[in-house]
């Protein structure tokens, strides 16, 4: 039977691998997803050096992070090493699918090439 970690994990595999040319593959020792292969879009972290979260790390548009882990700290975190550049920590188990959905649409668009944002429908 699956784990958890690995549910969520294949949630975020079925909503990243929906965009052209996405590579997934293990960088810091995590499941990642580049946009064209060379730009990351989501970081999947399963309690990132003990910090209990099963979640997921994003590029936000500026302003984006403080609105959001203001206005629900218990969904939305600011992320060790890519905080500061203004990436959200999403709790995959606070989150309904479609604002997850939308959260990696929008980190899919600030991180693809705009070649490959042309392919989309």
């Amino acid at each position: 039977m699956p784990t958890q970690a690995e549910n969520q994990l294949e949630r975020i595999r079925k909503i990243a691998n929906a965009y052209p040319e996405t590579l997934e593959k293990t960088s810091h020792g995590a499941p990642t997803f580049f946009a064209g292969g060379k730009k990351v879009f989501v970081m999947f972290n399963d309690n990132h050096h003990d910090d209990g979260r099963l979640a997921i790390w994003i590029p936000a548009p500026e302003g984006a992070q403080e609105i959001l882990t203001e206005s629900d700290p218990d969904t939305y975190f600011i992320p060790p090493y890519v905080g500061h550049r203004g990436w959200i920590g999403i709790h995959l188990t606070k989150i309904k699918a479609a604002a997850l959905k939308a959260h990696i649409h929008e980190a899919w668009q600030l991180s693809a090439p705009k070649k490959l944002q042309a392919q989309l429908p």
